[in-house]
């Protein structure tokens, strides 16, 4: 059976990936903070025959992410999908500190720890799925933590895949243009969403990008919506 850590799966990309991965033959793990909207996701999953656990906790607190990759346990771990992130959209002199450091702390430690911890548990033909953004190759004015974090993990990204080819583990980059999540509800400013890519597009590509037999690497996905929206 398969084994699927799904970060940010209670809702927008992350649940709709749990819910395009869902199958008879695999084990979804699915992690959030609101543990009312992650139990919707595993309930929904279940009804398609798929095995579930859902694990509540704030990946800006090393400590939580540490207690997750110990309830694991010593399985292995097929595909690790770093999908949770957060977004701050402010000019650079409306940045508080604070904000400039969870950003980073779950857009970009967060991945570290939990690739650190887990690598060890993933056999050859294992995936890590990193959810990036256009927002790793392009800067946006208003968007100085996001774009941080996101350049960030696209360095990491791209170090990693050379350091576990070797061991037989794809690294798989997706970067979605803006997309109809929830996301935008703490982003002021009017956003045009029904313009704006769906979750289940993004969700599509790495079902695609993970069904390559394991030799076959697909490492970068780029989507974007013809409206031209950012």
């Amino acid at each position: 059976m398969k084994r699927i850590l799904i970060t940010g799966a209670s809702r927008g990309i992350g649940r709709a990936i749990a819910e395009k991965l869902a199958a008879p033959d695999t084990m979804l793990l699915l992690q959030g903070r609101d543990a009312s909207a992650l139990d919707e996701t595993k309930r929904f999953v279940e009804k398609r025959e798929t095995k579930a656990e859902s694990f509540t906790c704030d990946l800006s607190k090393p400590a939580d992410i540490a207690k997750l990759i110990a309830q694991l346990g010593s399985a292995s771990l097929d595909t690790l999908i770093n999908n949770a992130g957060i977004a701050v959209v402010k000019p650079i002199d409306a940045v508080l500190l604070e904000e400039w450091q969870r950003t980073l702390a779950v857009n970009v430690t967060a991945p570290f720890l939990l690739t650190q911890g887990l690598v060890p548990k993933m056999p050859s033909g294992a995936s890590i799925v990193n959810i990036l953004s256009i927002a790793a190759k392009t800067g946006f004015g208003g968007w100085s933590s996001y774009c941080m974090s996101k350049f960030a993990l696209e360095g990491f990204s791209q170090s990693l895949r050379e350091e576990v080819r070797p061991r037989g583990i794809r690294v798989i980059n997706i970067y979605p243009a803006a997309t109809a999540t929830e996301i935008w509800n703490g982003v002021e400013g009017e956003w045009p969403r029904d313009k704006m890519m769906s979750a289940q597009e993004v969700a599509d590509a790495v079902s695609y990008a993970l069904g390559r037999p394991a030799d076959v690497a697909v490492e970068n996905i780029t989507l974007s919506s013809m409206s031209g929206t950012l």
